[in-house]
């Protein structure tokens, strides 16, 4: 299987988004915003919402979704066996495509592994 160069992906939205975020500071601000707000510990806390992020970046097909939210998921120190049980209900619900894009994920999830784990 070729491997999906997430890490690269990342960079690169990174630095496309940078004039956009230079044109249209109020509205990256929102967003920014708005990110932090829905991403803050609650009655759920932060990795079981990365973990729903991921699910809706996998089953929207969004390859830099998954990318992010993989990375982020390192950080709160999500295990594999999390991950897949997550990605199973995601095939459950998105089907075939969404089988296509859990292997993407895992390919992502052992090329964006921190160094050690």
């Amino acid at each position: 299987m070729s491997t999906f160069d997430h890490s690269g992906l990342i960079q690169d939205i990174n630095e496309s988004l940078a004039p956009f975020r230079r044109a249209q500071p109020e509205a990256m601000a929102g967003f920014g915003q708005l990110a932090r707000a829905a991403m803050t510990d609650g009655a759920l806390g932060a990795k079981q919402k990365e973990l729903i992020a991921l699910a809706i970046g996998v089953t929207q097909r969004c390859s830099g979704c998954i990318g992010f939210h993989v990375k982020a998921l390192y950080k709160l120190e999500c295990t594999r066996g999390e991950l897949e049980e997550m990605l199973a209900v995601c095939v459950y619900m998105g089907g075939g495509p969404a089988l296509m894009y859990a292997a993407e994920t895992i390919a992502a999830w052992e090329k964006l592994a921190p160094a050690g784990a």
